[in-house]
């Protein structure tokens, strides 16, 4: 059953997710590198870009649409360590560190809230995250084309940089091989949908700001988290992830079986379970993100 959202598009998951929880309040800049208030260029373009996002998705976006009312023509998305760690909000790695250093994004549910009222064919963008970046851009793109945005409208840049994760915190989401085969299958992909947008960003080791976690985003996150399973087509889900661990397994380009499961609601962390399922985990045991 397809129930509208709050902009008035609909969604196969579903009544819209926590819409109606909280008002924007406002946010502070948050995230690695760049600094709390960092204003620069990104990409190959010359849009002038504000670095924000942290907490939930709709409070980044309340910061969002005050940097566009102010003249930002671009956007820097700075992703919690769950989300850049192929992690789901409400797991227990992920404890203490969900909107921390960056906005939580667990589904398309939440990327449909980050970008509410965004014009995504006038705004570039820019996402720091590494070997989960497929899958964040694919989100992206859904939300565009839920807009009506073509892909070959869409500009911006995803950093994809997989040897920073192991420089910057000793290891990888995935084994580094399956890493660089997603991130070739990437490239493929946007060469044929999103020609305009940027598939890497070499940037090296940073350091992460150690940050006050937002309060209530944790359990905010996990009770959107819990909405969306009861509501979303769990067979449907599940025929998507068993193609995408087929299709992990074998030769062809991974981006569109995954594009299908997060279309179906699918989590982030859903996604990259069923790519571990396929290539294993590159860490011996499962250690809590605050650790790392």
């Amino acid at each position: 059953m397809r129930e509208p959202t709050e902009a008035g598009r609909t969604t196969e998951s579903g009544p819209p997710v926590g819409y109606a929880e909280h008002e924007p309040e406002p946010v502070a800049y948050a995230g690695s590198g760049s600094g709390s208030a960092a204003v620069g260029y990104a990409g190959s373009g010359s849009a002038a870009v504000g670095y924000a996002g942290s907490g939930s998705a709709r409070e980044s976006n309340a910061r969002y649409k005050r940097l566009i009312a102010d003249g930002t023509t671009g956007l820097t998305v700075a992703f919690d360590l769950p989300t850049r760690m192929g992690r789901d909000s409400d797991t227990a790695p992920a404890s203490g560190e969900v909107g921390r250093a960056g906005v939580a994004i667990d589904s398309i549910d939440d990327m449909r809230v980050l970008f509410a009222g965004i014009p995504l064919d006038t705004v570039s963008t820019s996402m720091t995250i590494n070997a989960p970046a497929a899958l964040l851009l694919l989100l992206y793109q859904l939300v565009a084309e839920e807009q009506g945005i073509p892909a070959t409208a869409l500009t911006g840049t995803i950093r994809n940089d997989v040897p920073e994760e192991r420089a910057a915190r000793g290891r990888y989401v995935f084994p580094p091989e399956r890493s660089l085969r997603l991130m070739a299958d990437m490239f493929r992909y946007c060469r044929a949908e999103l020609p305009r947008w940027n598939t890497v960003a070499i940037e090296g080791a940073e350091p992460y700001e150690t940050l006050r976690a937002v309060p209530g985003v944790e359990e905010r996150q996990a009770e959107r988290l819990a909405k969306l399973r009861a509501w979303r087509c769990g067979d449907r889900v599940h025929r998507t992830l068993v193609s995408v661990t087929a299709a992990a397994g074998g030769d062809d380009n991974l981006l569109p079986p995954m594009k299908e499961a997060l279309a179906a609601g699918a989590t982030v962390g859903e996604v990259c379970d069923a790519l571990r399922a396929a290539w294993g985990s590159y860490a011996p045991k499962e250690t809590p993100l605050s650790t790392v």
